[in-house]
């Protein structure tokens, strides 16, 4: 078997969703990974937490969705709001598609529940370990294998990996020691997304768990999470104008400012949590390069509306799981790692990348007559079942992974 190694290992550097995934999905291949987390625990990261159809499909063939889905907040809607006029402009509704997907909705779970889960029920394993306080300094690529300075507790150790798998993020320490290039750009404004434990359900019914406002002024994504307890949080992420220093934007008067704008009500909010940061549009010349790959935001980053982010990243994990399994055990060439890298890249940009910066425009559109086709093309898609089920289906990631796959 041309490639077959006993007792082979993959080092995954980064313990986030993606990485904790593509781990599990190695693992239960057969293959031996260890996991490097440079945080000491856990991270509570309040970043992504809608898992779509395509991914919760994923999940369930390594044990993962029947423990998630008790857990988080099940929707089936998300709506398009003209915040200006107060109106709703179009409701897609994935249960209309109850007949051809296994799981005809998407399920609110922060990213860090699930990562935490995943490394408490199997990272003490020795054929699945996972390293807290461990950060890479240093990478070296030999003949058949890759070798990796460490900062640890214990002082600096030096350890070797037959592959390691980039997913520490869009700042990627394994992507810069590749000298792996990173095109795109980063938005002139950044996002501040603030959680509150006020209920907009309770007072506003025009809202299901996912919503979208488009303003030309300021936009507004609006979703509900489980939270730590009931009755759960709302997260509300808000453009930040060129102008408005970091300081400024993150001023509890702000803040509140920001919120009562939004919503205004007796009384102040009460804000769980508040996160300012740039916003991305980048790909990596190439997910593999050797014996390092790429995946998730350590080879990808856009912006948040929509949820693709950690999705399509999950997405690189597992197609990566399946191919590198076959390489290890000697049933396939490494070249089929140049087709895990020219897929997942071709459906970075084709659909994740164009679809965000898509959403992005539509949510911001300053000019009248434009937003006001957008409404009407919006209603139009929305009312047809074809037009809806088309619609739904690619911002759900189902035609990237089918285009994706046949890229040979």
């Amino acid at each position: 078997m041309p490639g077959f190694k006993k007792n082979a290992r993959v080092f995954v550097v980064g313990a986030g969703p993606v990485g904790m995934v593509c781990a599990l999905a190695l693992n239960k291949r057969g293959v031996s990974v260890t996991v490097l987390e440079q945080e000491p625990a856990p991270v509570e990261d309040q970043r992504a937490a809608t898992i779509h159809p395509t991914s919760l499909e994923m999940l369930d063939e390594i044990g993962v969705t029947d423990k998630i889905i008790p857990l988080g907040l099940v929707s089936t809607t998300y709506r398009f709001h003209d915040r200006v006029s107060g109106t709703v402009v179009a409701e897609f509704d994935l249960g209309r598609l109850k007949d051809e997907l296994r799981f005809p909705f998407v399920v609110q779970y922060e990213q860090y529940k699930m990562t935490a889960t995943i490394a408490a029920e199997y990272g003490n394993a020795s054929d699945f370990d996972v390293r807290f306080s461990h950060t890479v300094t240093a990478l070296k690529q030999t003949a058949d294998g890759v070798e990796l300075e460490l900062s640890t507790p214990g002082g600096v150790e030096k350890m070797t990996a037959d592959y390691v798998i980039g997913c520490d993020g869009g700042r990627s320490t394994v992507r810069k020691l590749a000298d792996i290039e990173f095109d795109g750009f980063t938005y002139p404004e950044k996002f501040i997304k603030i959680a509150t434990s006020f209920d907009f359900g309770t007072v506003n019914s025009n809202l299901v768990l996912r919503n979208y406002f488009s303003d030309p002024r300021e936009w507004c994504n609006l979703f509900k999470v489980r939270g730590k307890q009931p009755p759960g949080l709302w997260r509300a992420i808000f453009p930040i104008p060129d102008d408005e220093d970091e300081t400024t934007a993150l001023s509890p008067e702000r803040i509140e400012a920001r919120l009562q704008k939004f919503f205004p009500k007796a009384g102040p909010y009460h804000v769980e949590y508040v996160n300012l940061y740039p916003v991305h549009q980048r790909v990596a010349a190439t997910f593999r390069k050797g014996r390092v790959l790429l995946a998730g935001d350590s080879a990808h980053v856009n912006n948040p509306i929509g949820g693709m982010g950690m999705n399509g990243g999950m997405h690189d994990g597992f197609n990566l799981a399946e191919k590198l399994a076959r390489v290890i055990h000697g049933e396939a060439d490494e070249q089929l790692l140049d087709l895990y890298s020219r897929q997942r890249r071709h459906a970075a940009v084709k659909y994740v990348q164009a679809q965000t910066i898509a959403n992005k425009k539509l949510m911001e559109e300053r000019d009248l007559s434009v937003r006001q086709k957008n409404f009407d093309e919006l209603r139009r898609t929305a009312e047809k079942f074809d037009t809806a089920r088309a619609y739904m289906r690619r911002a759900a990631l189902y035609d990237s992974l089918q285009d994706a796959a046949s890229i040979g």
